[in-house]
């Protein structure tokens, strides 16, 4: 069961068709936590996770960046390039994205308590995006953090900074809509694993900033844009160390 359970987690992406793809993550689903540890009601570190890719090539890039929490200071950061093996498919990026997430990871110095992710948790066709496969993967909570809804329904959103409404999927909720700021267009949150709905919003409006996108994620888009461009700059020579740490805190741990 034990070596099912850590190949599915980290399957070979590169034969993997997408109806194995889709068993794997049904399979996965049972697996995921929604409830948070006692610890997560004073998160110390914070990390935000983001992907950038080429788009006249395979070429993948990834960041991660550690934040103290509350008080939202960057504290390291680590990013990795590598070559896309699964295709660009909605509902099915993990398995294009974690292989390079992983990478970036590894590199970090400090195990964040919370991971936000760029994409989706459990608000997903079969209840398990990006940060659910991703957190299940580490054991660590995540929360899902998109700009855009993939699955759901959910009533009026006031205009007011912290406003928000359940987003209901298949007779549950699976998320929250969430104004991050006034008079901009809400984001899309929903649990990863370890982590409930609502302690998923009220961290990821805390990880806020004044802008529309909570701190971690905004500034994890920032690092692999400019990783990305390093690399292009060099002919795509890699990241030659540039922004990115020694293995560490999470290589350690796992």
């Amino acid at each position: 069961m034990l070596g099912w359970f850590a190949v599915a987690l980290r399957p070979r992406t590169r034969k993997l068709s997408v109806r194995r793809a889709a068993r794997i993550q049904e399979s996965l689903r049972p697996h995921i936590i929604l409830r948070a540890p006692r610890a997560l009601r004073a998160p110390r570190l914070v990390a935000g996770a983001d992907v950038s890719y080429d788009p006249y090539s395979d070429t993948i890039w990834s960041a991660v960046v550690v934040f103290g929490f509350p008080g939202m200071e960057i504290l390291d950061r680590a990013g990795a390039q590598g070559r896309a093996t699964f295709p660009y498919i909605p509902g099915y990026l993990s398995f294009r994205e974690i292989p390079i997430l992983v990478k970036a990871l590894e590199r970090i110095r400090r195990v964040p308590d919370l991971i936000l992710c760029d994409g989706q948790g459990i608000a997903h066709p079969r209840g398990f995006g990006l940060a659910s496969h991703l957190g299940l993967l580490l054991g660590i909570p995540t929360i899902g953090c998109a700009k855009s809804r993939l699955v759901g329904e959910h009533g009026p959103v006031g205009r007011s900074r912290g406003a928000a409404s359940a987003l209901m999927y298949g007779g549950r909720r699976v998320g929250t809509v969430l104004r991050t700021r006034e008079g901009v267009n809400p984001i899309y949150v929903s649990p990863g694993h370890l982590i409930d709905a609502t302690t998923a919003t009220r961290l990821a409006l805390r990880c806020c900033r004044g802008r529309r996108l909570p701190e971690p994620t905004r500034q994890a888009h920032i690092e692999v844009n400019r990783l990305r461009l390093i690399a292009r700059a060099q002919g795509d020579r890699g990241l030659a160390n540039k922004g990115s740490t020694p293995a560490g805190g999470l290589a350690a741990a796992w």
